[in-house]
């Protein structure tokens, strides 16, 4: 006899798991990123959102001052906050095949698990690498004598900017060339610890975490410094009914849905077929709330140099 009208069967039953373990494990890795970066919540955006980032600076000179009489009115600095740079929030695809001539020669152990989780991998290295690229773009800028000045000062330099705005910093994280870290370090005994891929340490030299990036990623003889709270990372909602209405239905996991994943065979073709939907970004709101900090190594005295010097003192080379 033919089965029964809608019947759930066991291969339902395996995609549907594949489908929650990924988003599952997905969801955790970036809650622990969130702990070591010190984000708070994930901020969630509709599709095509704008993100803006901001300059702060005093328009003019400052106001009061030791000069303001005993019952005189303090007068008012005049601030401006202008855009310094933006970015669509947008929703990015993906999708992966595996041939069943892969699970025939190496199992579905290889050919489906450990690609799955080289996907994974490869998705949530590219929200990461974009962010690095992001940091690039911070405007405060120095040049010191020492890496380890240079840490101290990127760390000094946007405690100051936003004590300039009258706003909190709770901790700071940095990021720093992997060699310039381990030829710092030498012998000493610190603790590098790694996670997701990333190696950093932990409460060193003031700094909340500092994280220890390869050369693509940052140059040798510069370091990066932002505070927590200049860190946010906004989302689309891959479970948006507005995505159901085209019949696309993606597996989402916890209540912050990061990514939306749907697996399926494709017997035209006897593969299996992953599907993979994310719109996540990590973004800071004050560009001049970014340190960057280059270790000058033909000086023997530290300096620090604004944007505009620093550009005419390497075009007069």
């Amino acid at each position: 006899m033919p089965a029964r009208e809608n019947v759930t069967t066991q291969g339902q039953f395996t995609v549907s798991a594949r489908e929650v373990d990924f988003v599952t494990r997905f969801d955790d890795n970036w809650k622990a990123l969130r702990a070591i970066l010190g984000i708070m919540r994930p901020i969630r955006k509709a599709p095509g959102t704008k993100l803006v980032s901001y300059k702060a600076e005093v328009d003019g000179a400052l106001q009061g001052g030791t000069t303001v009489a005993e019952g005189d009115e303090i007068p008012f600095t005049k601030m401006k906050v202008t855009e310094a740079g933006y970015a669509d929030i947008e929703v990015a695809k993906y999708a992966k095949s595996v041939t069943i001539e892969s699970v025939a020669k190496y199992g579905a152990d290889v050919a489906v698990e450990k690609t799955d989780d080289a996907f994974l991998v490869a998705l949530q290295n590219k929200v990461l690498a974009d962010f690095y690229t992001f940091l690039g773009s911070g405007t405060l800028t120095r040049t010191e004598s020492t890496w380890q000045r240079a840490l101290a000062m990127a760390k000094g330099a946007v405690l100051d900017k936003f004590a300039g705005m009258d706003k909190d910093v709770t901790e700071v994280v940095g990021f720093a060339n992997i060699l310039d870290a381990y030829n710092y370090l030498g012998d000493k005994e610190i603790s590098v610890q790694t996670a997701f891929g990333l190696s950093y340490i932990e409460n060193f030299l003031g700094y909340r975490t500092l994280f220890l990036l390869p050369e693509k990623y940052i140059a040798s003889n510069r370091v990066i410094a932002i505070p927590v709270e200049n860190i946010d990372l906004y989302y689309v909602d891959p479970g948006d009914s507005e995505f159901a209405r085209l019949g696309l239905n993606y597996t989402v996991q916890g209540e912050t849905n990061l990514i939306g994943v749907h697996a399926e065979g494709d017997y035209s073709r006897a593969t299996g077929d992953m599907f993979a939907i994310m719109g996540m970004k990590l973004w800071a709101e004050y560009l001049d709330g970014i340190a960057i900090v280059t270790v000058s190594t033909g000086t023997d005295e530290p300096t620090s140099q604004s944007d505009e010097p620093a550009k005419a003192k390497a075009a007069a080379k």
